[in-house]
């Protein structure tokens, strides 16, 4: 753990020179940069990236420093968020020290100085970075989500992942929207796993499947003799889900007559079934999906829109597979393997041509036109290895240009570069700045790239989804 913690980062801002230098001496073993803070502050944590940073807030009796140093700490957890910051108050101040942590700040220490206390409290902090990194070297190393039943590498799915995980335990109603195929279900069974309500059932229907003269009573139940054939009372769908998950798939396609009554349901928790006049209360949680546009269909009236903000008090979009930059074939090599044991197949790899068809297709029918293409090909396939004909895909021929990790940086490379300019107006110190890079070394990505900073120029429109920064002097802008 030694060895690790020589490797760590630590920016300390204090404006005390003198305890400044003290608490160099205290963290001597760490890779340490100490500075006051200043308007220079943020391009230091963009050059230096610290693990963590050991930041003075500033006394109670100073409001206006303060506000400022939150604000400051606020910016440096949007610049890197997963750098750990312990904010360092006077020993009056425990309302700071709640705000910051409110911010985001890991933990907090109030003076005077403890070397050994504050010791603990700093590696604390850089261990806890540790132990993330570690978490994440192992997701990437086995491609796994936190999330039963998905697969996949893209910062697009864990982003899903993320979300399901930070709403799972709540009692949210949640709407899943995505392209029919994009395992939509399967992130509602993880929703439902998750909970509290994990030891209760999962009720799933599919609103497109039953027809309209039906889902009433598969819904909400039936006394006997309600309509011809109803020999018994028989509970509904919702009842039967009594205390877990129900989850509505394609509710876009659900009757404008049923809407109603499902609205009531979700409003008062109680339902009648049909034939009946007592109500029976329920206990579910609901989780929706469909591959509709509801925003569409409430102008078109398809959908009530009472409805619709009952049932999307948390919305997730889920991306199509073509979104998933190297999902597809990650998925492709797990599927490939799970079906060969299924149908008592040996195990065939993926030939080249195969490799190259699937990352270049846009699978329109999503995961599960994936599925479909790899169980026909482990079924007929003859070879060692499943080919790009076995799939029904076209070789593309060329491999793809991400492949290459040099094309890749270079490409991040220039359009940070791009970015930088846009937002600095053509000001050249204050991309370089941005970019955390020096302004000879900013000369030098230029001419690499063949960017003509001249046209970012305070006179040219600022680029699409870049914030306005307020005016700074020009010296030194792009001539």
């Amino acid at each position: 753990m030694a060895a690790a913690m020589q490797r760590r980062k630590l920016l300390i801002l204090e404006n005390d020179r003198a305890l400044r230098r003290e608490l160099e001496a205290v963290f001597s073993d760490l890779d340490v940069t100490a500075c006051e803070t200043s308007d220079q502050t943020l391009a230091i944590v963009r050059r230096t990236e610290p693990d963590a940073v050991l930041f003075d807030l500033g006394a109670a009796g100073e409001p206006a420093v303060a506000a400022q140093s939150l604000e400051l700490l606020r910016q440096i957890l949007n610049i890197s968020p997963d750098t750990k910051i312990i904010a360092m108050t006077e020993h009056d101040a425990r309302e700071l020290s709640v705000a910051a942590v409110g911010l985001g700040a890991t933990d907090f220490y109030h003076k005077p100085l403890d070397a050994g206390v504050l010791s603990i409290v700093v590696r604390r902090a850089l261990r806890i970075r540790e132990l993330e990194e570690e978490n994440w070297r192992l997701r990437e190393r086995t491609g796994a989500m936190a999330l039963e039943g998905v697969i996949g590498v893209s910062d697009t799915m864990r982003g899903v992942c993320r979300a399901i995980e930070k709403v799972a335990p709540t009692n949210a109603t949640v709407l899943l929207l995505g392209d029919s195929g994009t395992g939509k279900e399967v992130l509602a069974r993880n929703l439902h796993r998750l909970s509290g309500r994990a030891h209760k059932p999962f009720v799933a229907i599919n609103c497109a499947a039953i027809p309209d003269t039906l889902l009433e009573s598969e819904l909400f139940g039936y006394e006997k003799g309600a309509f011809t054939g109803a020999a018994k009372r028989t509970a509904g769908k919702l009842e039967s889900a009594e205390g877990g998950t129900v989850f509505l798939d394609e509710i876009g396609e659900m009757p404008a007559s049923l809407q109603a009554k499902l609205l009531r349901v979700v409003q008062e928790r109680t339902v009648e079934r049909v034939g009946g006049r007592v109500p029976v209360a329920l206990d579910f949680r609901l989780v929706c999906a469909t591959n509709r546009k509801l925003e569409a269909l409430i102008g078109s009236g398809g959908f009530r829109d009472d409805l619709f903000y009952r049932i999307s008090e948390v919305t997730i979009r889920v991306p199509p597979l073509r979104d998933r930059q190297g999902d597809s074939l990650l998925l492709a090599q797990f599927i490939l393997q799970q079906l060969s044991e299924r149908f008592g197949k040996p195990t065939r790899g993926l030939a080249p041509d195969a490799i190259r068809a699937i990352q270049a297709y846009r699978w329109p029918g999503n995961v599960r036109e994936l599925e479909n293409r790899i169980k026909g090909a482990v079924i007929m396939a003859e070879g060692a290895v499943v080919t790009a004909g076995d799939l029904g895909l076209e070789d593309p021929g060329d491999e793809p240009e991400y492949l290459n990790l040099r094309v890749a940086r270079q490409r991040a490379e220039a359009q940070a570069v791009r970015q930088s300019l846009a937002v600095a107006r053509g000001n050249l110190s204050r991309a370089a700045e941005l970019l955390g890079v020096t302004r000879p070394t900013l000369y030098d990505l230029l001419g690499k790239h063949g960017i003509d900073a001249a046209q970012f120029g305070r006179h040219a429109p600022p680029a699409a989804g870049t914030p306005e920064l307020p005016a700074k002097d020009n010296t030194g802008s792009g001539d």
